[in-house]
């Protein structure tokens, strides 16, 4: 037989295949991400808000392939440890794009790929947090440096064999090691820089175009299964199977339960709840996914739904902004995600406790300090002229729809029907 159509050599291709599969679905979440974000906010600030989700895209696949995925995955001899570097750029040695690399599941480059757009989820995770009222300049540097180093520092300890990995820790894909990391950030970042202006006066402000908001939804939960699945990290049918079932059945759980409680709670069905719902549930169950059977997986989703509407309800009445809730979906259901894994399989529940302890105080202090020398130094935050004109028009001189905006009320100025003047 020859070597090219072995068995192994083609179950290499397919692993590496799904495994590239996987890489792009996780950067359609960028899309999803941008269309949220832009959508549940005002129409005022779509051009900047589209902007910075490109650009933190683009910053942290840079960054990731300078800095990051050496300082997240430095090699076998810096198991164990709290920060290790595997030194500067990429390099796939003479394994890397063999079968003898990673087991056969993958090449070095599609490992740094699939990795590299993970990295670049965690910084846009506090945009939406931030939206309508941060500096661009100021929030990009953030991003940079929370991207570069931050991410991959913690990353480390679980993924990349550091001390989380020899202490039984387990976040399949993320609930802390990316949603938390960003969750973290998020909530420093939305309590520093304040409310919009406005935002907790009468009805607050709605996003404008809620069609916009629920495709953003809908794309980041296709994407998830490239983003669960895709942890695998091989093209093992049972495992992926697995992984997208239970994906899938914790999102819909959470739809149901933050739709249903909503509308109890107001008398009418939300459509920011319920997608907020799906995404809670997606992110309670990425920390077990590959762990957890249906009916558990169920009950996260079930659990997601109902922290996000209690957590958003008291982060309104602590007035804490936070237009698209990126701190009751990422951080508090993150968290839940990553103790029920210790609570519904065995998994230790201690272990999982000291991850989302750790991780906690690494982002609280590390995003505080750069949150902080930036307000000292460029200023985290616009003019209140600057704000309330919107930042299409003033950090960026553009319009998203090119029509005139009311300010008083978001709606496009059209001309008045024939008929008006009669």
């Amino acid at each position: 037989m020859d070597v090219a159509t072995s068995p192994d050599a083609v179950l290499f291709v397919v692993n590496n295949v799904w495994m590239l599969i996987a890489a792009f679905m996780v950067f359609l979440m960028h899309l999803g991400f941008a269309a949220l974000e832009a959508g549940s906010t005002r129409a005022k600030n779509t051009v900047n808000i589209l902007f910075k989700n490109m650009a933190i895209l683009s910053i942290g696949l840079l960054t990731y392939a300078a800095l990051g995925f050496n300082l997240m995955y430095p090699g076998e001899a810096a198991s164990g440890g709290v920060v290790a570097w595997g030194g500067l750029g990429l390099d796939p040695g003479a394994d890397g794009l063999t079968a003898a690399y990673a087991e056969g599941h993958y090449t070095y480059w599609t490992d740094f790929l699939f990795q590299a757009m993970f990295a670049a989820t965690a910084a846009t995770i506090v945009s939406g947090a931030v939206a309508e009222r941060v500096r661009l300049s100021a929030f990009l540097i953030f991003s940079t440096i929370y991207v570069a180093v931050v991410y991959p520092i913690i990353g480390y300890w679980h993924w990349g064999g550091g001390w989380l990995a020899e202490l039984g820790f387990h976040d399949f894909a993320g609930s802390t090691i990316v949603h938390g990391v960003g969750g973290w950030a998020a909530l420093v970042a939305a309590w520093w820089i304040g409310p919009r202006i406005g935002a907790f006066e009468g009805e607050g402000f709605r996003g404008h175009s809620a069609p916009l908001a629920a495709i953003g939804g809908l794309l980041l939960w296709f994407g998830w299964y490239g983003f669960n699945a895709g942890s695998v990290l091989s093209a093992d049918p049972a495992a992926i199977s697995h992984v997208a079932v239970t994906t899938t059945l914790a999102a819909a759980s959470g739809v149901l339960v933050a739709a249903m409680g909503s509308w109890g709670l107001t008398g009418r069905p939300d459509l920011s709840a319920a997608i907020n719902g799906g995404l809670a549930g997606l992110v309670g169950v990425t920390a077990g996914a590959d762990v957890l059977g249906p009916n558990a997986a169920v009950l996260v989703g079930l659990v997601a739904g109902g922290l996000l509407l209690g957590a958003t309800m008291f982060l309104q009445r602590i007035r804490l902004d936070d237009p698209v809730g990126a701190v009751p979906v990422h951080l508090v259901c993150g968290i839940w995600g990553t103790l029920a894994v210790g609570m519904f399989t065995e998994v230790s529940l201690v272990a999982q406790l000291v991850g989302v302890g750790a991780v906690a105080l690494a982002c609280l202090a590390a995003s505080a300090a750069l949150i902080g020398t930036l307000h000292v130094t460029l200023g985290m935050r616009v003019s209140a002229e600057e704000e309330e004109g919107g930042l299409d028009a003033h950090e960026h001189g553009a319009e998203a729809y090119g029509i005139p905006l009311s300010r008083d009320h978001e709606t496009a100025s059209a001309p008045a029907h024939p008929a008006a003047a009669k």
